[in-house]
């Protein structure tokens, strides 16, 4: 198990967990990712979120190199298109939707990694995330922040993917819910 994304020995924050998980036929590397908001950009949180997001394109790219299966889950805190928000206009100026922000995410995706719920829908409106101000659940005014991406590896053991979007719905709710992804290891 490893705690902590390498490359920033001074950066204590809880953001990045992995382990390997024994398979039926071989292993299963997770890693769990809470990538930083970010907000307000630009600023100093900003660039912390940008040389996060430097330090996993890094650290993936030693990962994909052992060619085994492997799943970066979690709060990525970015919503890669348009398609991936309600209202993609409300989020213009947003650490979660700039230019540079996207651009990282599709830099790390290019790295050989299948975007999971992508896989299995191209359909609009797939939320992982409903604020708790304005309504934003009552009005379906979500994004989708929370992504699983998968090495080929992986990807090649995809059954399915869904998003438990009801629980969203329940009486003290996260503002996210969970995207389950099933792989097949028989």
């Amino acid at each position: 198990m490893q705690r902590g994304l390498p490359g920033d020995p001074d950066d204590v924050q809880a953001r990045y967990i992995e382990a390997v998980i024994p398979a039926t036929r071989g292993v299963l590397r997770l890693a769990c990712i809470y990538l930083p908001n970010g907000n307000p950009a630009p600023g100093e949180k900003y660039a912390y979120k940008l040389a996060f997001m430097d330090r996993l394109i890094a650290h993936a790219r030693k990962l994909l190199g052992y060619e085994e299966p492997l799943a970066l889950l979690g709060d990525f805190n970015v919503i890669p298109e348009p398609r991936d928000a309600a209202h993609p206009e409300e989020w213009a100026r947003d650490a979660l939707f700039l230019p540079q922000t996207r651009a990282k995410f599709r830099e790390l995706s290019a790295l050989g990694f299948t975007d999971a719920l992508r896989a299995v829908s191209d359909d609009r409106g797939l939320y992982t995330f409903w604020d708790y101000q304005g309504g934003g659940w009552q009005r379906n005014n979500g994004i989708r922040i929370d992504h699983a991406l998968l090495s080929p590896q992986a990807a090649d053991r995809l059954e399915t993917v869904a998003i438990d979007k009801e629980m969203r719905g329940r009486e003290k709710a996260s503002d996210h819910v969970p995207l389950r992804v099933a792989l097949t290891f028989d």
